[in-house]
C-alpha cells in the first residue's frame, strides 16, 4: 500500500489496545478509506458490511430503502457465517443479530467490525442512530472489540457521531480524517504501477484529480497525461463523465443545492463572501445556507478563510476541490467537444489560464513543503490570498501570503511554467508596486520577503534579485 504509513500505524496501535474502540475513518469520497481498512486488517475482520448507495434508490420510497438496507445487513451476516434466520424488522433487531453472531464466534481474540459507508444506512425515519447507540452503549463498549465506522458524508460523521450530543456523546475513541495523496505520494503510486510520468505532468494531474487515489488508478502504462484526460472525460462513455453528479448524490441529501453553490464558487479563485454566495445563487442567507456551507467544508470541497488584513466578518468561502474546479471549467454542459479535446488544446490560452489558477491550489495544499524549502518549518504562520482595491490603478492581488510569527511576510508569486521563469523590467515594476501596497497593510515591525514558487526556477539576469527566495517544483515533492 502506497502512503498511509501514519494511518496504518494508528489503526494497528488501536487494535493492540485492551479496551473497546470505536474508530471513525472519514474523508472525501474516493480518497481510499475502505482500501486503508481492508489492507491494514486483511484476513482479520470478523464482520464487514457496507451501506447501500442512495443513488440508485433516489426515487424509492423511504420505507423501501430502509427495507433494502436491512436486507443487505442480514445478507452480510449470513455471508460471514450467521445461521440462517430472517431479515430484521428494524435496526434494533439488526444490531441484536450482530451481537448474537459476534458472541457465537468469539474465541477470546480481539474482534473487528467494519461498518463502511455508515451514513448511507441512516435513511430517513429509520431509527438507525438510536439502534447503533444502543449497540455500542449496552453491549460493544464492554467487549474486546474494535468497531471501525467509515463514510464520505463528513458532515454526518461529525454531527451524528463525533460531535453527537445524545447517547453517543464522547463515544468515538479515535478519529482519522484521511487526506488526499500529496505530490510525493502520487509519484510513489505511479512508480509502483510502472507508469512513466514527469513531475511536471504529476503536478498537472494533481490540478485535475487532486491526489485522489481512485482517479489516479485509471492511469495506464504507455499513455500520456493528455491521452488519459481525454479517456477519462471526453471520449464517448468516458469513465468520469458522470462522476461529478455521483459525488454529490452519494454524499448530500440535497445534491442540487450543493452543486448550485459549488458552481457559483467556481467563478472566482479567491472565493466569495457569504452575502455574495447568497446573491449569486438566490439562496437565502439563513440556516439552510449555513448548514450547506458547513457540509461542503466538512467534505473538503470548500475552504473558509479570512483574507489578510480583513476581520472575521469578511470570511470568504473558496472552492478548493481540484476535480470540481476542472470539471466545471472544461466538462460541465459541454456536449460537442471532440474525443481528443485535451490533446488538441494543451497549448491553448484557456488551459494555460486554468493551469495558473490550479497551480495556486496545488501550492495551498503543499504549504508544509513550501515552508520546509524556505527553512521555516518550525515557525508558526497563517496563509491566505490578499487583494487590495483602492479605486485607482494601484489595486492588486497576491496569490499567497505566508504571515509568519517571526515578523516576516512571504509575498509569494505562483508561476506554473514549462521552462525557467524570466523576470523582465515590466514584471519587476509590478512586483515593486505590490510590495509597496503590502507594506501599507503590515505591521511596521514586519519585513517582506518576495518569494517565487515555480516549476524550474528563475533565469539569472539583472532582475533575478526581484525575489528573495525561489522554491521550485521539486520542493513540493518533499515528504
Amino acid at each position: 500500500m502506497v502512503g498511509r504509513e501514519k494511518e496504518t500505524a494508528e489503526l494497528l496501535s488501536l487494535y493492540n489496545r485492551s479496551s473497546a474502540e470505536l474508530v471513525a475513518v472519514y474523508g472525501r469520497r474516493r480518497v481510499g478509506k475502505t482500501y486503508l481498512v481492508d489492507e491494514t486488517f486483511k484476513g482479520m475482520i470478523t464482520f464487514r458490511h457496507a451501506g447501500l448507495s442512495p443513488i440508485e434508490d433516489s426515487e424509492s420510497a423511504g420505507g423501501s430503502l430502509i427495507k433494502k438496507q436491512l436486507q443487505a445487513f442480514y445478507y452480510s451476516l449470513a455471508t460471514h457465517g450467521m445461521k440462517e434466520s430472517h431479515c430484521p424488522a428494524d435496526w434494533l433487531e439488526a444490531f441484536f443479530m450482530l451481537e448474537t453472531f459476534l458472541m457465537s464466534c468469539y474465541d477470546g481474540s480481539r474482534q473487528i467490525v467494519f461498518l463502511d459507508e455508515l451514513p448511507w444506512m441512516d435513511t430517513p425515519k429509520s431509527g438507525f442512530i438510536t439502534a447503533f447507540e444502543s449497540f455500542w452503549n449496552s453491549w460493544a463498549c464492554t467487549r474486546n472489540i474494535m468497531i471501525i465506522i467509515s463514510g464520505s458524508a463528513n458532515s454526518w460523521i461529525n454531527d451524528k457521531l463525533i460531535n453527537n450530543h445524545g447517547g453517543l456523546y464522547g463515544r468515538v475513541t479515535y478519529e482519522i480524517k484521511l487526506a488526499p495523496f500529496s505530490l510525493r505520494e502520487c509519484e510513489l503510486l505511479f512508480n509502483e504501477r510502472g507508469i512513466s510520468i514527469s513531475r511536471y505532468d504529476i503536478v498537472q494531474s494533481y490540478m485535475i484529480f487532486g491526489g485522489i487515489p481512485f482517479y489516479l488508478n485509471y492511469f495506464r502504462r504507455g499513455i500520456s497525461l493528455a491521452q488519459t484526460v481525454d479517456e477519462l472525460f471526453f471520449v464517448k462513455g468516458a469513465k468520469l463523465q458522470l462522476e461529478y453528479d455521483r459525488l454529490f448524490s452519494s454524499i448530500f441529501a440535497k445534491p442540487e443545492m450543493m452543486k448550485t453553490i459549488i458552481k457559483a464558487l467556481s467563478g472566482r479563485s479567491m472565493g466569495y463572501t457569504r452575502k455574495e454566495i447568497s446573491d449569486n445563487t438566490g439562496l437565502a442567507s439563513g440556516g439552510t445556507l449555513t448548514e450547506a456551507l458547513k457540509a461542503l467544508i466538512a467534505s473538503d470541497f470548500v475552504e473558509k478563510y479570512v483574507p489578510f488584513g480583513c476581520s472575521k466578518r469578511d470570511e470568504y468561502y473558496k472552492l478548493v476541490d481540484p476535480f470540481c474546479i476542472f470539471y466545471l471549467r472544461f466538462v460541465d454542459n459541454k456536449k460537442s467537444l471532440p474525443d481528443s479535446f485535451w490533446q488538441q488544446n494543451t497549448a491553448s490560452q484557456a488551459i494555460a489560464s486554468w493551469r495558473g489558477y490550479a497551480f495556486e491550489n496545488v501550492c495551498f495544499n503543499h504549504i508544509s513543503q513550501i515552508k520546509q524549502a524556505l527553512g521555516i518549518s518550525g515557525i508558526g504562520s497563517v496563509q491566505s490570498a490578499w487583494t487590495k482595491t483602492d479605486g485607482d490603478t494601484r489595486g492588486t492581488q497576491i496569490d499567497l501570503l505566508i504571515v509568519r510569527k517571526d515578523n516576516v511576510v512571504n509575498m509569494c508569486e505562483l508561476k506554473f511554467y514549462s521552462d525557467i521563469f524570466t523576470v523582465d523590467k515590466d514584471y519587476d515594476l509590478i512586483l515593486r508596486n505590490r510590495r509597496s501596497l503590502l507594506e501599507e497593510d503590515i505591521p511596521r515591525k514586519s519585513t517582506i520577503h518576495s518569494t517565487l514558487i515555480t516549476t524550474y526556477g528563475i533565469k539569472d539576469n539583472e532582475y533575478r534579485w526581484s525575489f528573495d527566495n525561489v522554491v521550485t517544483m521539486d520542493s513540493l515533492f518533499a515528504i
